[in-house]
């Protein structure tokens, strides 16, 4: 069995999942997500078997809702893909328009799974009011049923009667964690949440996500960050105050979606940041060491 994933999300973690695993303690109660997304890296964890108990988190509920029928009710939302898929053959744009405008009335889970599975680059994209505006891709119908079917079916597998679903704001959620968890963090990057372009259901706000990292220093919770990047050429975001003394890696990418637009061979670099109790762990700390990228300055960029 391959690692599955269901729903795609563009910024999705499923080819870094294996990296990022490396730098987990060897015990871990749970595994806490709390901008769970395409949920890459609880699903990796749980294939091989890192951790046995996980909290899955989305303020996006309509994606939590999906979430929770295709852990507990996989045959049910299966059967719905299918039906969706099948129906939009020979008209496909304009029943796209007509399932998008379904689901903003509706929020039903197998609608969003078919905008997500058929959008332009599973680029999830929000208006002001908080409704689903990307656009079709109208050079694909959207992931063969088949294919969606295995991937439901063993994502259901591996987390059922082992996750619980919550969505809540992400400074609730880390209130559930305690020094026996390991929280692993995917928020927005700087400049892509306020005002940039509506990736996100809802903004964060970075003054008070610094706070919040304090506060599980403070309470001994070890957690993973993946929160800017780089591209050979530009960086995206501030790097995070050094006095939460957090372990910063660099994990090649690959080459980067835009670079692949424009026939450039130009790769992005996801930052990691390591917290400090978490780093100070014999295999985790060998690992961090392991990493050699270069990491530039602003001017290196500029």
């Amino acid at each position: 069995m391959k690692i599955p994933h269901p729903i795609p999300y563009q910024g999705s973690k499923r080819n870094l999942a294996s990296e990022i695993l490396r730098f987990f303690p060897e015990d871990i109660d749970r595994l806490i997500e709390p901008f769970s997304g395409s949920a890459a890296i609880s699903i990796a964890s749980a294939y091989y078997f890192k951790v046995d108990k996980f909290i899955i988190n989305d303020i996006n509920e309509p994606l939590i809702n999906l979430w929770n029928e295709i852990v507990n009710s996989p045959q049910k939302i299966i059967k719905d893909y299918h039906h969706i898929w099948t129906e939009q053959l020979e008209n496909e744009e304009a029943y796209y328009y007509e399932i998008r405008e379904k689901f903003n009335q509706t929020k039903e889970p197998k609608y969003l799974l078919f905008l997500l599975a058929k959008c332009v680059k599973a680029a999830v994209r929000y208006n002001n009011d908080g409704q689903f505006n990307q656009s079709p891709d109208k050079r694909r119908k959207g992931r063969l049923p088949e294919n969606m079917r295995y991937d439901i079916l063993n994502v259901s597998y591996l987390l059922k009667d082992k996750v619980k679903f919550y969505s809540q704001d992400y400074e609730k959620i880390l209130e559930m964690a305690t020094e026996r968890d390991l929280v692993y963090m995917d928020p927005p990057y700087q400049g892509t949440a306020k005002n940039g372009g509506f990736r996100y259901f809802e903004n964060l706000d970075h003054d008070n996500f610094i706070i919040a990292l304090y506060k599980l220093n403070q309470r001994n919770v070890p957690f993973i960050l993946s929160y800017d990047g780089r591209t050979e050429n530009k960086i995206y975001g501030e790097e995070l105050p050094k006095e939460l003394n957090l372990h910063k890696i660099e994990i090649d990418a690959g080459r980067s979606s835009i670079a692949t637009l424009h026939s450039r061979n130009e790769r992005t670099y996801e930052a990691v940041y390591i917290s400090n109790n978490l780093a100070t762990i014999s295999h985790v700390n060998k690992r961090i060491k392991s990493f050699s990228v270069k990491q530039p300055s602003l001017f290196d960029c500029l």
